[in-house]
């Protein structure tokens, strides 16, 4: 949505989805994501024939509008399935899409991140079969992946530096001046596809190896009754350590990426022990998080079947509405083992979504006369810095900070 404004500004733009609901909302100016504001889409939405005349962008789920396009930017999400592995089901069905309107001359962009390869091995030979072009003859393909902060109003897309690449010299200048002309922070432009392809995925891979270790330092430390964040403060004081800080790790980005290389990696005969190690510490989070919440329970002698626990948070991060891929599910399954009484809080998370996600009820407010036997603030939105935690506490009881950020003395401990 954002990479699509942003073209829409100087360019003729179709924004294309499968979901009519969604287009249906798009074309009265409304994004559910939240990453453009309604004032923003409306000033440059054009119905399909205005759009002839100047830039503006067009909302559609009819694929047989997209065929006077000449570049198509592929940006549908890359998951992984139930045994980790790379789901490429929405990158293959885009890429037929866009092959039954290809023409020739016509550049195609994948921005979904992906495993070293995949463009050229994939989904270049699902454009040639449906279209009955040829690669680097007829049609040509670019790829610069995806560099967002969702939610992020500072440092929005055009503040990014990005990465782009072609298959060709000419394809690749194409793409990069394409890009160039909306992305104010600049591009760079690297030398092959499989490279921007790699570099994408080891961005992501790289946060979620030093994440790793931050948690599993929190773990020992937690065991040494050292406290983890002053540790961390007094470390940064070297002024080449790096300032990971623990916490859970979900979303699109760092929870899947690493996947993808480990999954090319075995592919090709190398084991990644350290990347695999690192999931697997991230993956243990939650589950780490809800034991410690039973111990402490249990020492404060509030714990017992039934006992009222508070879950503040469950989307994936702070002051952003996205709840798929969030770990704080993870601790909700790990506490409902044990039978207790969970209440999820989350002012930002829509509880129609969280239903449709995960099956679950949530609240959007809280009755301050209700008190829990424990709580635990499982996503730093900005909100849950002012509340006063005394009056829905109940004592004794136990106030677990996910990432050390709540400063008062009611807290027992963060990670």
């Amino acid at each position: 949505m954002p990479l699509a404004i942003a073209f829409a500004g100087k360019y003729k733009v179709k924004g294309f989805d499968i979901s009519a609901k969604r287009i249906a909302a798009l074309n009265n100016g409304e994004d559910h994501t939240g990453e453009a504001d309604k004032d923003q889409v409306s000033a440059l939405l054009k119905d399909h024939q205005q759009l002839h005349v100047g830039s503006g962008i067009f909302f559609t789920n009819d694929p047989g509008q997209l065929a006077d396009c000449n570049i198509y930017i592929i940006t549908v999400p890359t998951p992984v399935d139930a045994s980790k592995a790379p789901d490429l089901t929405l990158l293959k069905a885009a890429s037929k899409t866009v092959a039954l309107v290809l023409k020739k001359d016509d550049i195609v962009i994948y921005e979904s991140t992906v495993y070293p390869g995949c463009t050229e091995e994939i989904a270049v030979p699902i454009l040639e079969e449906y279209s009955g072009l040829k690669f680097n003859v007829d049609f040509y393909c670019g790829y610069s992946p995806e560099r967002i902060n969702p939610g992020d109003k500072t440092r929005t897309i055009s503040q990014i530096r990005k990465i782009t690449s072609g298959s060709t010299i000419e394809t690749a200048k194409k793409v990069d001046a394409l890009y160039a002309s909306i992305i104010t922070a600049g591009t760079y432009l690297a030398p092959s596809i499989k490279v921007a392809e790699a570099a994408k995925v080891i961005e992501n891979t790289q946060r979620d190896v030093n994440i790793a270790f931050v948690n599993e330092l929190s773990k020992i430390f937690n065991l040494l009754n050292i406290d983890t964040q002053e540790v961390l403060k007094a470390a940064a004081t070297k002024w080449n350590f790096l300032p990971f800080q623990p916490g859970l790790v979900g979303g699109h980005c760092i929870g899947v990426d690493p996947y993808y290389l480990a999954d090319k990696a075995i592919s090709v005969g190398y084991h990644p022990e350290m990347i695999l190690a690192a999931r697997k510490i991230n993956d243990s989070m939650g589950e780490y998080v809800a034991g410690r919440v039973i111990q402490l329970m249990a020492k404060k002698q509030v714990m017992k079947p039934g006992a009222d626990v508070l879950v503040m948070g469950i989307t994936f991060k702070e002051d952003f509405a996205d709840v798929r891929n969030s770990r704080v599910i993870d601790i909700i399954h790990s506490l409902a083992s044990y039978h207790l009484k969970l209440t999820i809080f989350d002012p930002v998370a829509s509880p129609a979504l969280v239903k449709k996600v995960y099956d679950l009820e949530s609240e959007t407010s809280l009755a301050v006369s209700h008190k829990f036997a424990a709580i635990i603030i499982a996503v730093n939105h900005t909100a849950f810095q002012t509340i006063d935690y005394s009056l829905l506490l109940q004592e004794p009881g136990v106030l677990f900070d996910v990432k050390g950020t709540l400063k008062n003395g009611l807290v027992d401990e963060s990670l």
